[in-house]
């Protein structure tokens, strides 16, 4: 058997007008995405309400995150995660216009798990 070995860095499409949502895997319990940001924010007035988990990791670049139960930006640079239980309502404020802004955004359902 031959593993198909990938780079989460490789193949990035810049400077995009909309952000690109990439899934790697994807299972009945889980995806796994790519989401490369160049300085798009969430709409105005609008806000994400999911009905599943997600735990999110900045890779590359840098956001502000805005979470509706405290109105309190959060800056995220690289290394930085976050796990945003389902049905809290949050935004993405900006990203930054100067380089991609990477994720690996991980949404799953919240469940009692033995490994």
């Amino acid at each position: 058997m031959t593993l198909d070995i990938k780079n989460i860095f490789a193949t990035i499409k810049t400077r995009s007008p909309e952000e690109i949502f990439e899934t790697i895997i994807k299972t009945n319990q889980f995806k796994i995405e790519r989401i490369i940001s160049s300085g798009q924010s969430t709409d105005k007035g609008k806000w994400y309400d999911q009905d599943v988990d997600e735990w999110v990791i900045l890779l590359k670049g840098s956001a502000g995150l805005l979470f509706e139960i405290n109105n309190e930006e959060i800056i995220m640079k690289p290394g930085d995660y976050v796990n945003i239980p389902a049905h809290q309502k949050h935004r993405v404020e900006w990203t930054d216009a100067n380089e991609e802004t990477i994720w690996l955004a991980v949404r799953y359902r919240n469940e009692t798990c033995e490994v």
